[in-house]
């Protein structure tokens, strides 16, 4: 219920901007709470804690994200194609926000193992989709026959993943989106027939 409410929102929101900009480990709740516009014990009644605050906003970004996925290749028919639909919307994503970019990319990594933990829970998600594409891909003999599932995966998301750091690393001083294209290409030709 707490997360359809606009205050909800208006935190998260805040959270990614003040966590970018001063890192996870100085980003205090009352930080966040003057970022929304919202008095600092206004928090606690949408977020434990600032732990708390940092996988809610990773669950509702992710979440949000692995609905416009599946959404978007819902009607494609190649699986090459979908591939390229979400290396190009992954990047898109961050291109546009550059503070979620940091948060994702630098601030999620810094976090204690229980918290990567529940990190992975959420992206157990976009994995889902990722196997999808490539078990449909298999099946319509795009990718091999003997794709090794897993380690494609790993090699799909870690790829995706590393050149957003890089872009992230490199003050966002380049075209991200205009990599997808070269990015899909070579993760293609390692899966294909």
């Amino acid at each position: 219920m707490k997360k359809n409410k606009p205050k909800y929102k208006q935190i998260i929101e805040a959270a990614v901007i003040v966590i970018a900009e001063n890192g996870y480990h100085q980003a205090q709740v009352s930080k966040i709470a003057k970022q929304a516009g919202v008095a600092d014990g206004t928090i606690y009644l949408y977020f434990k804690n600032k732990e708390d605050i940092l996988i809610s906003l990773f669950q509702e970004k992710m979440g949000s994200f692995i609905e416009k996925i599946q959404k978007e290749i819902e009607g494609i028919s190649s699986p090459t194609e979908k591939l390229y639909v979400l290396v190009e919307k992954h990047f898109q994503l961050l291109a546009a926000d550059r503070h979620l970019a940091i948060v994702t990319q630098l601030e999620l990594r810094q976090s204690n193992k229980e918290l990567r933990l529940r990190i992975n829970e959420v992206l157990k998600g976009y994995l889902k989709v990722v196997d999808g594409i490539l078990i449909e891909g298999i099946e319509k003999g795009e990718f091999r026959k003997d794709l090794d599932i897993r380690l494609a995966r790993q090699m799909i998301f870690g790829t995706i993943d590393e050149t957003v750091t890089t872009w992230v690393m490199n003050e966002q001083k380049y075209d991200l989106v205009a990599l997808a294209k070269p990015v899909h290409q070579l993760l293609t030709k390692g899966c294909s027939a």
